[in-house]
């Protein structure tokens, strides 16, 4: 909410590091057209809006089929409340993306908060809460999940940033915002939710 407020008054500082650190990133993307082609197909395909909401959508069917209905609910609503939250955010504080003489890559619509960033946090927080509840004692499993979700969710904030569509600020809502709509809503489902024995809150998965 902080953020959100000083975004849409302008803070001077706030501002100031932004361009300072879009610009710099920028002439580095300009210079090292090798680099800054594998952040497009980053950006563009492993990490868009739609390859990562097409896997929400395929975890709520998965849940769905295998009986768990109250966790399919779950998953589907935070991936919609979260959407919800990208779009009235963005109309409400309008926030031009930045522009650069030579842009190396193009976005539409408004900047605040981050579309890509927000739907891989979102995704990727599902799947982590899942595997918590699914396998809460198989350590290796859990780490190597956190460390593809630290990946993706920071890589994509990078990739937006780098490529000059973004503003790192629009990037930093994107994260706060996508983990806000990913533990709001699982505490909307509070009476489904148990204390495991290491102290991780994790999800039950119901039966009818």
């Amino acid at each position: 909410m902080v953020l959100l407020v000083l975004v849409e008054t302008g803070w001077a500082p706030l501002q100031d590091a932004d361009r300072a650190l879009s610009h710099r990133l920028h002439r580095v993307a300009v210079e090292q057209s090798g680099f800054t082609r594998l952040n497009r197909i980053l950006t563009d395909w492993v990490w868009d809006p739609i390859t990562t909401r097409l896997l929400a959508l395929a975890t709520v069917v998965i849940l769905y089929i295998r009986r768990a209905r109250r966790l399919a609910v779950w998953a589907a609503l935070t991936s919609m409340v979260g959407l919800a939250m990208q779009y009235a955010i963005r109309a409400a504080v309008a926030r031009d993306r930045p522009s650069h003489p030579d842009p190396v890559d193009s976005a539409h619509n408004f900047a605040f908060p981050s579309g890509h960033v927000m739907a891989a946090t979102i995704t990727c927080g599902l799947l982590l809460v899942l595997l918590h509840a699914a396998s809460p004692a198989h350590r290796g499993w859990r780490t190597a999940a956190w460390a593809a979700a630290l990946v993706s969710v920071i890589g994509v904030g990078f990739t937006r940033v780098f490529l000059g569509v973004h503003w790192p600020t629009d990037v930093l809502a994107g994260w706060l915002f996508g983990a806000t709509a990913v533990a709001g809503c699982t505490a909307a489902f509070a009476p489904t939710l148990r204390r495991g024995s290491g102290g991780i809150t994790e999800l039950r998965v119901t039966r009818p």
